[in-house]
């Protein structure tokens, strides 16, 4: 079902502001990011949003849908920040900046979840085709099963690693060619920052 021109501004500013804020804006915030001179016109064009289905109302709240009509290819992206870099070797400081936004497929960073992209460090998890420079999906989250590849944060520092749970304590495992790179062993001092759902193409 084809979307108008603002429709689809409408549409990726809510896409984009779920996933960086876990929210969804307000009448007023679309009119003021947008330009528009009342939320009148805002309030048209959720309506006809709704009315094909790329957004739902429950209970005054607007939610984005989890699935989504046929459309036009760039009303399917999401603009996903790249944060800085991620250690597949030793454990290193995560840099917190943006350094670029990226479009990304909504079949990858799918609404309302929120996500961020780091790009991989070294070579511990070259086995899972994640290499130096690779570009990985973060799916933002603070839990995990085994087998997840996690962000994981030591301290203050973070690495990408194979999640497992043992009995009362949990093992990074790394996934090399590399015999340097041996599991981390935790009891404490932990926590899942994300788990990767996707490599990304080099841009």
């Amino acid at each position: 079902m084809n979307l108008t021109d603002q429709e689809k501004q409408i549409l990726k500013h809510l896409r984009n502001w779920k996933v960086h804020t876990g929210e969804v804006p307000s009448y007023r915030k679309l009119m003021n990011l947008l330009g528009y001179k009342s939320t009148r016109s805002i309030s048209l064009i959720l309506d006809s949003l709704i009315e094909k289905g790329y957004i739902k109302k429950f209970d005054g709240q607007f939610e984005i849908s989890t699935e989504f009509p046929e459309a036009e290819s760039n009303s399917q992206t999401v603009e996903v920040p790249l944060v800085g870099n991620i250690a597949c070797g030793q454990p290193i400081l995560a840099q917190e900046h943006i350094e670029d936004m990226i479009s990304v497929s909504t079949a990858l960073a799918r609404p309302p979840y929120q996500y961020f992209i780091l790009r991989a460090k070294g070579d511990s998890m070259n086995k899972k085709n994640i290499f130096d420079g690779t570009l990985v999906l973060v799916k933002q989250q603070e839990t995990a099963s085994n087998g997840d590849i996690v962000v994981a944060i030591l301290n203050a520092d973070c690495t990408l690693k194979e999640f497992r749970r043992k009995d009362n304590y949990i093992l990074l495992i790394p996934h090399s060619d590399n015999p340097t790179h041996k599991p981390i062993i935790l009891t404490q001092d932990f926590r899942v920052q994300g788990v990767v759902v996707g490599i990304l193409p080099e841009i």
